[in-house]
């Protein structure tokens, strides 16, 4: 059955966010449910996680309580930096399993997600993926269910806007080694596009690149209508920066990593041609646009997490989804016990801001199509372009 939290914005409450802690701390005897947030607020997904962990600190303002077994409990986000890498996920997700969480949220980014999940699965407590979109993150572990859409799909809507919409013949993919997201999004992206008929050159770089001039000559000079780079958000600004400088005339096609408001000012004012695969554009939903613009506004510490402005990210709107999944999964339950909310998770059905979520037998969300928008270099605005299906 779908639940609908009505949501009504309380002025006289008090803002629970921090920059890296979790809640506001519960008064003396309130009962306590424990919602673990696992994120990067350091390395390459550092900008991406901590607008990831936003929609979820603004969903907990929103509603910082929750009815459980006919109780009322306080909601307390307890918040690990997983620092990106899947070399130090296992010991975050340990972290938050020794603070005794009923049920996890996160992360930005696939490999680390993956990591994590061997500890979680150990554990017996159930991951909400946000934003993860590797099909390995949810078919290796069992604890893990997901709300965004996943590589295969992306992949394949890239691919077939790329060439049926752009017109293009001959793409370019540029993608980290060793990046699990990177490299399974180019995966998908190359299978599509040549079963369409195109072309596709391939190239991967090392972690720490700096310069990415000869990637973009190289594409450039294979004719390449658009370079696909499915990368986190530094790397996309380097290959923004190099693509103007390079005179690169075709498209930039990035993935939600790039749904980011450092991307679009490093495009600013730039003769680059940005288009990204989302999950949310906003202005898809007044209410919750209005509602966290203005706490964002009224708390340096978000706005700073934000990169210093009130643009609404893809990321934070699916944290904030994510957050409201969460509190279904328990009310379902009845329970804090983790392996209570685990068995109730499958039959979650929950509308957010981002549309329908609910979960196939493998845990992974049924999403059947992405925004698509483009990076106005004028107004450092984006701007929406289409939704695309894979059909």
């Amino acid at each position: 059955m779908k639940r609908v939290f009505a949501i009504v914005l309380c002025v006289a409450m008090m803002l629970s966010m921090v920059a890296c802690g979790g809640s506001k701390a519960p008064a003396a005897g309130d009962k306590v449910v424990k919602i673990g947030v696992f994120e990067p607020q350091t390395g390459d997904n550092g900008a991406g996680g901590k607008q990831e962990i936003l929609g979820m600190q603004y969903a907990n303002y929103v509603q910082p309580t929750v009815e459980i077994g006919g109780e009322t409990y306080t909601v307390q986000l307890e918040i690990v930096d997983n620092r990106t890498t899947a070399e130090n996920g296992p010991s975050a997700a340990a972290e938050l399993i020794n603070r005794d969480v009923s049920v996890i949220l996160g992360s930005y980014g696939s490999g680390v997600s993956i990591a994590g999940g061997k500890v979680f699965e150990e554990a017996g407590v159930p991951a909400i993926g946000v934003t993860c979109t590797n099909p390995q993150v949810t078919s290796e572990y069992d604890c893990y269910f997901r709300i965004c859409f996943l590589d295969p799909f992306q992949g394949t809507v890239l691919a077939n806007y790329a060439y049926n919409e752009l017109g293009v013949d001959t793409a370019y993919t540029l993608a980290m080694l060793g990046s699990d997201y990177d490299q399974g999004l180019v995966h998908y992206f190359k299978e599509a596009f040549t079963a369409l008929g195109g072309t596709v050159i391939s190239e991967d770089f090392p972690e720490g690149t700096a310069n990415f001039v000869s990637y973009i000559n190289n594409a450039k000079s294979n004719n390449a209508g658009v370079i696909m780079a499915p990368v986190s958000t530094n790397y996309a600004q380097l290959i923004i920066e190099a693509s103007d400088a390079q005179g690169f005339e075709g498209s930039l096609l990035g993935s939600d990593t790039w749904d980011n408001n450092m991307v679009l000012e490093s495009a600013q004012g730039k003769a680059v041609d940005v288009k990204i695969t989302t999950f949310y554009q906003e202005g898809g939903n007044a209410e919750f646009d209005n509602g966290i613009k203005e706490w964002i506004n009224a708390n340096d510490d978000a706005k700073t997490n934000n990169g210093g402005n009130d643009m609404i990210s893809a990321v934070t709107a699916m944290g904030y989804d994510a957050y409201f999944t969460a509190l279904e999964a328990l009310k379902a339950a009845g329970s804090i016990e983790a392996g209570a909310v685990m068995e109730a998770l499958p039959g979650v059905s929950y509308t957010g801001v981002s549309g329908l979520i609910e979960f196939d037998e493998i845990g992974d969300a049924k999403r059947d199509a992405a925004y698509i928008k483009a990076a106005n270099t004028e107004t450092n605005n984006w701007d929406f372009v289409t939704v695309q299906g894979v059909n």
